[in-house]
């Protein structure tokens, strides 16, 4: 999973205390009265995303949405926590700016600009330009578009970008439009549930090692469950 040094325990308690913060206080700019807490992965999945990479040993993280930077901070933490070279946090918002840049800012103040990277084009676009570049993630989060065919694209890339073997995890999946993508990949590339040992309203899937690439003629309809 990649070379391992010390983890930086300044960098660590910074993290730890931007996100009490970001939960505590919110953001110091909104888009509206009660956006944050509408719009913002609320804390305790926050800390089942972190456990989740920590778990998975992730060293190259992926995210689409960033908002208000919430889950960015999780990402953030797990691979502050475990020390990795070269780690990556790769972000992807097309829309940062209608959230005042809130959460880059709260990104670059928590000292992360140098691990996480902000890429303000559309994910589909984006995800298309990493893909042809062959960047390779170990785990993806996705919190972006809930528009099913801006989804179905963004999980086709991260299929083509995340490593065989590795995560995704996305938010949301109570939208029809959100569960109904996820299927697809599910019903007919080999993608796997992955059990989450605690209450929460993430799903992950472990793609197939080694990758799965069906016939045209095997073919599963899919609806969301």
């Amino acid at each position: 999973m990649g070379e391992r040094e010390e983890c930086d325990p300044k960098l660590l308690s910074t993290v730890r205390a931007a996100r009490r913060a970001l939960v505590d206080a919110g953001p110091a700019r909104v888009r509206a009265e009660g956006d944050f807490q509408r719009v913002a992965l609320p804390d305790e999945d926050c800390d089942v995303l972190r456990d989740l990479l920590v778990a998975e040993q992730a060293r190259v993280v992926v995210e689409i949405g960033l908002a208000y930077g919430s889950s960015a901070l999780a990402i953030a933490e797990a691979l502050v926590t475990q020390g990795h070279r070269a780690a990556a946090h790769v972000i992807i918002d097309a829309y940062q700016h209608l959230f005042h840049d809130a959460g880059w800012e709260a990104i670059a103040s928590a000292g992360l600009a140098g691990l996480s990277t902000l890429t303000t084009g559309r994910s589909q676009l984006e995800l298309a330009r990493l893909a042809a570049e062959a960047f390779v993630a170990d785990a993806a989060f996705v919190d972006g578009s809930h528009v099913f065919h801006n989804v179905f694209v963004d999980l086709y890339f991260l299929r083509e970008i995340v490593r065989p073997g590795g995560l995704i995890v996305l938010d949301d999946c109570q939208w029809p439009s959100v569960a109904t993508a996820a299927r697809y990949f599910e019903l007919n590339t080999g993608w796997k549930p992955e059990r989450i040992g605690r209450p929460t309203r993430l799903r992950a899937f472990r793609l197939p090692a080694p990758r799965v690439e069906p016939s045209f003629d095997d073919f599963t309809p899919f609806e969301p469950r």
